[in-house]
This record gives structure tokens, C-alpha cells and sequence, in this order.
């Protein structure tokens, strides 16, 4: 292996995007690994940036080619995985990998990868909270909220698969704890 992986998962809003974008910016040697999906982009999204978008049969296809070491179906025809190619650039270029995953894919990876792994488990302080930064948001409607919210409460019950958890009630705390967790690993 030539270098580590982070994972940083958590429920949709709590904070887990931020998150990573300060531990990319903490001048750790940490470069983002993008996923693969086979949802469309949203507004602002950027192809092999925010994620590779490809189409449905093409993502089956690489599936089925074993160009993925991690895939789930997250939603209905919304595939996620990470390709091989993408971990074996990173690597190349001297870095160690970070990952913004869904909490089953980031178990996914920890447990094919055990002892390069850190899986982080951003905690929301409160499903009510969580509710409300995703309301706040203002993309969505009250009933997909409400499906989030159900597949949060769903997610957290795996919290304890995860080798940290971190609990997001203020920002700027959570992210100098995520911080510090991540260096300490990655001088280990």
C-alpha cells in the first residue's frame, strides 16, 4: 500500500462536507478522492470534481469489470463507488486518500482496508437539529427532509462501526477535533 485512507461519513447535514473541506485546507497530505454516481449532478456540481457522473449501464458496467473497490445503491438506480483508477492516482501523486461517503459505504471501505483506514462518524447533536440545517438548506421539499431524516436515524445506529465519532453540535469545534484525530492517524 502507499497510503492511507481517510473516510469521513455522516447523515445528510450534519456537517460532513464542511468538514472535509477544512481537513483539505489544514495543509495535511490529503487529497480528495471523488466518487463515482450514477444520479445527475445538482446545480453547482462539477463532473470529476464533486463527483465522476456516469450513466446507469455504464456504472453496472464497471461494476461487473471490477473497476470499483467499493459500490452500494444508495437510492433507487443512485449508484455510488469508488473507482480503483482514482485511488491509484492519488497515490501516485504522494498523497493519502480522503472520503466524503455515505455511512455504508464508508463501512464498506473500512472493512476492506482495515489497518489504513480511519472511518470518522460525524454525529448530528440532535435529529430535530439536523432537521432544521436541512430546512435551512432550502433544496428540498418537507417530504424528502422527512426521508432524510428517517435514513439518518436509520445511519446512526451504525455510528459505533466507526473508529471516531465526532459529534457536530459547533462547527468550528468539530472540525478542530476532526483535525487533530486525522493527523495523529496519518503520523501513526
Amino acid at each position: 500500500m502507499k497510503g492511507k485512507f481517510v473516510i469521513v461519513s455522516a447523515p445528510s447535514g450534519a456537517g460532513k462536507t464542511t468538514i472535509v473541506r477544512r481537513l483539505l485546507q489544514s495543509g495535511l497530505n490529503l487529497e480528495f478522492s471523488v466518487s463515482a454516481t450514477s444520479r445527475p449532478p445538482r446545480i453547482n456540481e462539477t463532473n470529476g470534481k464533486d463527483y465522476f457522473f456516469i450513466s446507469i449501464a455504464d456504472f453496472k458496467e464497471k461494476i461487473r469489470n471490477g473497476d470499483l473497490i467499493e459500490w452500494q445503491e444508495v437510492y433507487k438506480d443512485n449508484y455510488y463507488g469508488t473507482l480503483k483508477s482514482e485511488v491509484e492516482r492519488i497515490w501516485n501523486n504522494g498523497h493519502h486518500l480522503l472520503f466524503d461517503l455515505d455511512v455504508q459505504g464508508g463501512i464498506n471501505l473500512k472493512n476492506l482496508f482495515p489497518t489504513i483506514t480511519l472511518s470518522i462518524f460525524i454525529m448530528p447533536p440532535s435529529l430535530e437539529e439536523l432537521g432544521n440545517r436541512l430546512r435551512l438548506r432550502s433544496t428540498e421539499s418537507e417530504e424528502n427532509i422527512g426521508k432524510r431524516l428517517e435514513k439518518a436515524a436509520s445511519e446512526i445506529t451504525f455510528s459505533g462501526k466507526f473508529d471516531k465519532i465526532i459529534v457536530n453540535d459547533d462547527l468550528e469545534t468539530a472540525s478542530r477535533e476532526t483535525i487533530q484525530t486525522v493527523n495523529q492517524f496519518l503520523q501513526s
